[in-house]
């Protein structure tokens, strides 16, 4: 298991909208699916949360064990040479569903109100991304703190 830098988390929290994390997973004809995740939020050190509202091909084939992968850009940080290649890292993991409980009502406490307004009847659910890979967009594992 990875661990994501501390230094990023308060960046990756407030990405929206700017900067705003591509979630991706692959779709069983093989093609990768990159979708924006105005959502995307750090759960603790190890984990990233998302509040998974859509009605497409990505929540059609999100279940327990999916592999994403977290794609994270933000130019401001390859200036203060914070990510110096790109501004980017990108973060692999799983997926774990919460359709109630404690995670549930967190992600969704936790999540920026713009998000909130697109599911007023909170019909969507949460995921829990498990890191097991971080990395600079060279491939080098993320050491930044």
């Amino acid at each position: 298991m990875a661990t994501i830098p501390k230094v990023l988390q308060p960046h990756i929290n407030t990405a929206f909208p700017a900067n705003v994390c591509l979630v991706g997973s692959v779709l069983p004809n093989g093609f990768a699916q990159v979708s924006p995740r105005g959502s995307t939020m750090v759960y603790d050190d190890a984990h990233i949360g998302l509040w998974e509202r859509g009605k497409g091909s990505t929540n059609e084939n999100l279940a327990e064990g999916t592999k994403l992968t977290v794609f994270f850009r933000k130019p401001q940080l390859r200036e203060e040479g914070v990510l110096p290649k790109g501004g980017i890292a990108r973060f692999y993991g799983r997926a774990k569903v919460y359709r109630s409980g404690p995670v549930y009502e967190e992600v969704w406490r936790r999540l920026v109100q713009p998000e909130k307004d697109r599911d007023p009847d909170k019909q969507g659910h949460a995921v829990l991304i498990e890191i097991e890979r971080a990395e600079e967009l060279d491939g080098a594992p993320l050491k930044l703190d």
